[in-house]
């Protein structure tokens, strides 16, 4: 798969930032199943989003980012232990859930104090958090209890009709989505 530098010059990955910044939701691959993303601090496209998969907002939702200094000012707060666990587990696929410490809106982190945080090594999703400029939202793309599309083909047929952005790329090779373990306790949410 092309690096993260080929991806960030592609036309429809500027084109998706442009359509994050602006408050539109894109579809795009990420490490084992295409998802839905935008700008986390936008209520009205997190609540899109929400709508799109018949989602309860009180479940929270996963920020994904390039790099761990796009989710620095959630980390501020933590431990240096727990903060060199994270950054040793990243970037890949793995999710942590982070006290917030009210950073987060709660159409994001939900009912918890917590927020779910991946920083990726899918390089279109690295990509496209770097021409935005910050994480965005990372959720499955399908309706609830359906399976996660794992093609983009299979996005537009979940969302036929839906004022959906998409972005070029394929996921990446792994058969289930990210691990999500709690910070705090170590307590495996998904395996």
């Amino acid at each position: 798969m092309p690096s993260m530098q080929f991806w960030q010059s592609h036309p429809r990955v500027r084109l998706c930032g442009q359509a994050v910044k602006r408050g539109e939701v894109i579809a795009y691959p990420t490490e084992a199943v295409w998802g839905l993303g935008c700008d986390p601090f936008n209520r009205v496209a997190v609540e899109a989003i929400l709508r799109l998969k018949r989602r309860a907002a009180s479940k929270g939702l996963i920020i994904v980012a390039a790099s761990v200094k796009q989710v620095d000012f959630l980390l501020e707060k933590l431990s240096q232990a727990q903060r060199l666990q994270l950054e040793n587990s990243w970037p890949g696929p793995n999710t942590w859930l982070v006290p917030h410490f009210k950073r987060i809106p709660p159409w994001v982190s939900g009912a918890s104090t917590s927020v779910a945080v991946r920083v990726s090594a899918h390089p279109v999703v690295q990509a496209l958090c770097s021409v935005y400029g910050g994480p965005i939202v990372s959720t499955s793309a399908n309706v609830q209890a359906k399976p996660p599309a794992k093609t983009a083909l299979a996005v537009r047929r979940y969302f036929k009709g839906c004022p959906l952005v998409y972005s070029p790329g394929d996921i990446g090779g792994r058969e289930k989505p990210s691990v999500i373990r709690d910070l705090l306790n170590g307590q495996v949410i998904r395996a």
